[in-house]
């Protein structure tokens, strides 16, 4: 299985690289790509300016697509909301494109959307089979998964995995709350009862390999099989930490702090994994309690 890799140098990106045997990594920094990958073969990419290279394709039978703007890199300016969207939305389109344009074809593309996908949606249920939410990133996630499909009409078999908060050693969400938290000046956000769908990095990169090798095709929530709520997930970080959840954090103070990304902190998504548990991934860690100790250190 010759895969091929963009957005290799993220959180994501990173683990997926040491599960691939002689992974192919597209970016737009291939020389610091390279430091970063080790030997894998880099070639140089601009998502938004037009397909990548065709030799970075050939013999290729799998694509992991992650190529995006981060969501979670600061105020969300008209300029920003530009760049996360023509990021994962053109990007993704003339990775299609490339894949167009080979003799042959990769058999299959993965190719990453978000839980952001469903809005905002209180306490209801979100199967894969869920209708979109209507707010900025539903609206992204809703455009990045059409560009994706499009290969379908190549013959190609495309997964869309609807990705929650990513927990893991390093890097992701959790290292931008650990200090905080360490401090004792954790809390909830808002009311705390909005829903968290998170999965642990290592069941999320098992969870893509699993839809890679297995017959699932269109949308795939890569969420654990327990979500949580905001308030159930600062108690349980607390008390993995071994400190107090007592410094809440009100929502009027994340809309000033961040604007339309407070919408973000405060969305509730409570998705489940229908589709990757139908199709028999059986997950490492079930419980967020089981997340926590690996990543923390017990």
């Amino acid at each position: 299985m010759r895969a091929l890799v963009t957005g290799a140098t993220g959180f994501i990106g990173r683990r997926l690289l040491a599960s691939l045997e002689r992974p192919v990594v597209l970016s737009r920094r291939p020389e610091v790509a390279r430091q970063i990958v080790g030997n894998a073969e880099v070639f140089a990419w601009e998502p938004e300016s037009g397909p990548p290279p065709p030799a970075s394709l050939e013999g290729v039978d799998i694509v992991f697509n992650f190529a995006g703007e981060s969501v979670a890199g600061g105020r969300w300016t008209a300029q920003r909301k530009d760049r996360i969207r023509a990021s994962r939305v053109v990007g993704t389109r003339n990775l299609v494109a490339a894949i167009e344009a080979q003799k042959k074809r990769p058999r299959v593309l993965v190719s990453a959307s978000a839980v952001g996908y469903y809005g905002s949606r209180g306490d209801k249920v979100l199967q894969e089979s869920a209708a979109p939410g209507s707010d900025f990133l539903a609206e992204v996630c809703q455009a990045w998964e059409t560009e994706g499909q499009r290969a379908a009409q190549l013959g190609v078999r495309v997964v869309t995995p609807r990705i929650g908060l990513v927990l893991g050693k390093g890097g992701g969400a959790l290292a931008h709350l650990l200090t905080p938290f360490k401090l004792g000046l954790g809390g909830r956000l808002g009311s705390g009862r909005h829903w968290m769908p998170w999965i642990h990095l290592d069941d999320l990169i098992g969870m893509l390999l699993h839809a890679s090798k297995s017959g699932i095709s269109g949308p795939m929530n890569a969420v654990g099989p327990s979500p949580v709520t905001n308030r159930q997930f600062a108690r349980a970080l607390a008390a993995a930490l071994q400190r107090p959840a007592t410094f809440p954090v009100p929502a009027f103070a994340l809309r000033v702090m961040f604007g339309e990304l407070a919408s973000v902190l405060l969305a509730s998504q409570r998705a489940v994994p229908r589709v990757a548990v139908s199709a028999g991934y059986r997950f490492l860690y079930s419980s967020l309690d089981d997340a926590l100790g690996e990543i923390l250190g017990g």
